[in-house]
């Protein structure tokens, strides 16, 4: 497993004893990495913040006991354990309806560690966040619990169950059945489509700072959903190019200017992106301890195997077996090296992501497999680069945000 970084550059006092119902009020007054959810100085008055907004919303979001959800997963059974990392548990329950009512909804439940103040930052961030966004390729986030006890806070989050579980698992798990093609491309199309209502289909500009294959989970139908918000940021607001802060996310997914620099933008996301394009290339991880040193980083590894060489088919998941399109692959490869660019500045926007992802989709569902089908493919069409694509927009992958009145 990966090990995340985390450093604070600013020491926020606790907000203890403070009710579930109040969680909007759980906020601080500046602009420090401290906040759950926080904005960027230069913010110009008619745009809402994250916090504003959840203000008006916080009431779709249901309200759990601990002892509900104690109740829904056997007490935190281990048996129900179906993740973990340093965020804490994730459980499989069920819970009743919000009228008590009907069958038992399934659903995952994330028990955070609130060890220190990071995963009580987070948990306020990830409510914040996912009591406002609203998509179709993001998780939706049915409520949450938050105590305080002779044990400590416990602070906990209930979503939609997922079947499927994460990319992560179908990409590196040898007991999980490998997923096709098409497939891959369907899940990874779903993801930027995710991303870019996150970065152009709101009038708040979010950057997600986490995405990597582990973050990207399943439904039943293989549709991807982003998950985990708690490393979420607003972006910059007005003339502003970047946001300043502690550099958080995990090694090998953030971009090198937001490492070295603590400069997060979009961009920064995008950089992340091209990371698991390759991923889903090559099957896998982005770092690997235990392949041949020349191996080990993915991101060196490939770069031995240019685009347009011959060679280049060499990096292709073996367990495809041959069963993809290579014209495809190429321009995913192509794609994958504009969003992995060293100038911030040139990399692609997410609108322009879908659009390349999108054609690529296509193509291979129109033409066959490489030559070890022994069939002619039909010939490609085309495909446009992120330069031809400066603008281009989102309004067929965002969903706009439903009136309050309708929530």
């Amino acid at each position: 497993m990966l090990k995340c970084f985390y450093i604070f550059k600013d020491k926020s006092r606790s907000r203890r004893g403070k009710s579930a119902q109040k969680l909007s009020n759980e906020r601080g007054g500046n602009n420090s990495e401290g906040n759950g959810v926080t904005r960027s100085t230069g913010s110009v008055a008619s745009a809402r913040s994250i916090q504003e907004m959840y203000r008006e919303r916080e009431q779709t979001l249901r309200v759990f006991s601990l002892s509900e959800l104690k109740e829904a997963t056997g007490n935190f059974n281990r048996m129900l354990r179906i993740g973990e990392g340093g965020f804490g548990s994730v459980y499989k329950g069920s819970i009743l309806p919000p009228n008590g009512k009907g069958d038992p909804i399934v659903v995952a439940i994330k028990k955070l560690n609130t060890l220190g103040l990071q995963g009580h930052r987070q948990w306020i961030a990830e409510v914040q966040f996912l009591g406002v966004l609203e998509h179709p390729n993001l998780v939706t986030l049915l409520g949450y619990c938050a105590t305080d006890g002779e044990r400590g806070i416990q602070r906990l989050l209930v979503y939609e169950y997922m079947q499927n579980r994460s990319l992560e698992d179908h990409l590196f798990n040898n007991s999980v059945p490998v997923v096709p093609w098409r497939t891959r491309l369907k899940i990874i199309l779903g993801a930027a489509q995710g991303m870019a209502y996150l970065h152009e289909g709101i009038e708040v500009q979010v950057i997600y700072r986490d995405f990597k294959s582990s973050n990207v989970l399943l439904d039943e139908d293989f549709n991807a959903r982003l998950s985990d918000f708690g490393l979420a940021r607003e972006g910059p607001a007005g003339d502003r190019s970047h946001v300043s802060t502690a550099p958080v996310g995990t090694l090998g997914y953030a971009a090198p200017e937001y490492v070295e620099t603590g400069h997060l933008s979009v961009k920064s996301d995008i950089w992340s992106f091209g990371v698991v394009l390759y991923e889903i290339l090559t099957g896998r991880r982005t770092l690997e301890n235990n392949r041949p040193v020349m191996e080990q980083k993915l991101l060196s590894w490939v770069k031995q195997f240019p685009v347009d060489s011959r060679r280049f088919s060499m990096i292709i998941d073996s367990r495809l077996r041959k069963d993809f399109s290579l014209v495809a692959a190429r321009r995913i490869a192509k794609l994958a090296n504009s969003c992995l660019n060293n100038n911030s500045k040139e990399r692609p926007k997410m609108g322009e992501v879908v659009e390349i992802l999108t054609q690529a989709l296509q193509e291979s569902q129109e033409t066959t497999s490489v030559e070890a089908t022994g069939a002619g493919p039909s010939r490609p069409r085309q495909l446009a680069s992120p330069k031809q694509l400066k603008n281009k927009t989102i309004a067929d992958t965002a969903r706009p945000m439903r009136p309050l009145a309708q929530a």
